[in-house]
């Protein structure tokens, strides 16, 4: 009776091991179909923005303003000429004094302002414009957008043209297949107190931006570690600029960014943190050499490959 009664339990246990592990199994399926059409969502979002009318394959200038008066257009009589199907002569840019305050303006040219400019959406007028901040003033006539950026102590034109060629024939990105093995778990630790890291840029320059801590993780049996920034000091997500061994073969040979959201604990307490390397993304650089990316520091040149996110643009 009682050997019965123990091949009774043992069975019993074996139908609810199999019945945990069948569920457990189907969990985990579900878990990775959910991943697998978020993150399908997401790269479809990163090629529509990147082919946006303003996104950065629009990218067709970068001119840096001299102080006095900047002449623009497609005339090769202006100190800035652009190569698109725009007037000859749109406006005049004036710089007067020096970073941090110096006043720059808008100016017509000789007949006025070409019809349909507009600045910040309204018909343009003569006047002062606001530098690269939160809202930079922006100049638009048809698909042609201009910008003044501020770059250390020196300000450029950034134009962007939405019928460039580099828009019109754009043929998609290009993708590592998903791999689960890049999504990792990475042990949060703090900075007490945070500090500022010196991040160089691909024209000689340097940020200067908030780094909260460091995300340590092991990858292929290797301890590994990454330093985010901060773009903003009130930014929800953290900022990984990285380069790993394969940017010698199939990846951006310059760097791929990261974009997370916060460790579990918060910024100043230690925590886990949520790496999915398959979202590792091209900087601006990689579509457009108007661009001026920021380049990993030293800490972030990983020594290992990390055949995951978007490869090489082919342009």
């Amino acid at each position: 009776m009682k050997n019965r009664l123990a091949a009774r339990a043992v069975l019993v246990l074996l139908i609810l091991s199999a019945v945990w592990k069948g569920q457990s199994a189907q969990a985990q399926n579900s878990d990775d179909a959910a991943w697998r059409s978020d993150l399908a969502a997401w790269r479809s979002q990163q090629e529509h923005d990147i082919s946006a009318p303003d996104g950065w394959l629009t990218l067709v200038g970068l001119e840096w303003l001299k102080s006095g008066v900047n002449s623009f257009g497609a005339a090769a009589d202006n100190r800035i000429q652009i190569h698109a199907a725009v007037p000859d002569h749109i406006g005049l840019l004036t710089l007067n004094g020096k970073a941090p305050h110096p006043l720059l303006q808008l100016l017509s040219p000789t007949g006025g302002f070409p019809p349909d400019l507009t600045v910040d959406g309204l018909p343009a007028r003569e006047g002062q414009l606001n530098l690269d901040g939160p809202k930079p003033s922006l100049i638009v006539w048809h698909g042609l957008s201009l910008v003044i950026l501020k770059r250390g102590d020196r300000f450029a034109l950034r134009i962007k043209d939405a019928n460039a060629p580099t828009r019109t024939g754009f043929h998609g990105l290009n993708w590592y297949a998903p791999d689960s093995r890049f999504r990792i778990r990475a042990r949060w630790t703090p900075f007490n107190p945070a500090h500022v890291e010196q991040i160089p840029t691909i024209i000689g320059t340097t940020l200067d931006l908030p780094a909260p801590g460091i995300a340590e993780f092991t990858l292929d049996g290797q301890t590994l570690t990454l330093e985010p920034v901060l773009e903003d000091p009130a930014d929800k997500t953290l900022f990984f600029i990285l380069r790993d061994q394969t940017s010698k073969t199939t990846t951006y040979q310059a760097a791929r960014f990261l974009h997370t959201g916060l460790p579990d604990h918060g910024l100043s307490q230690p925590g886990i943190l949520e790496l999915d390397f398959n979202r590792l993304e091209n900087p601006p650089c990689a579509y457009t050499s108007y661009a001026t990316c920021p380049l990993p520091p030293e800490q972030n040149r990983l020594p290992v490959a990390i055949e995951a996110g978007e490869q090489r643009y082919a342009h």
